[in-house]
């Protein structure tokens, strides 16, 4: 039973240590927070406008 708890205390103490690779997760997360900024910026005029002419089609007002 021994070896077993001195196994169990070493795998907690590398999950201890384990901190992860957080300047990767960053760096996903900005850039596509940069990707979405940078397709709204060209799609978004006719986003808009698709977006206007379905609500104005569904509301009758064409």
């Amino acid at each position: 039973m021994s070896g077993a708890v001195s196994r169990l205390h070493r795998v907690g103490a590398l999950l201890a240590r384990e901190r992860g690779d957080v300047p990767g997760w960053v760096l996903v997360t900005l850039m596509t927070a940069g990707l979405v900024v940078a397709l709204w910026a060209v799609a978004g005029p006719a986003l808009t406008e698709v977006f206007s002419n379905a609500i104005s089609k569904v509301t009758g007002a064409i």
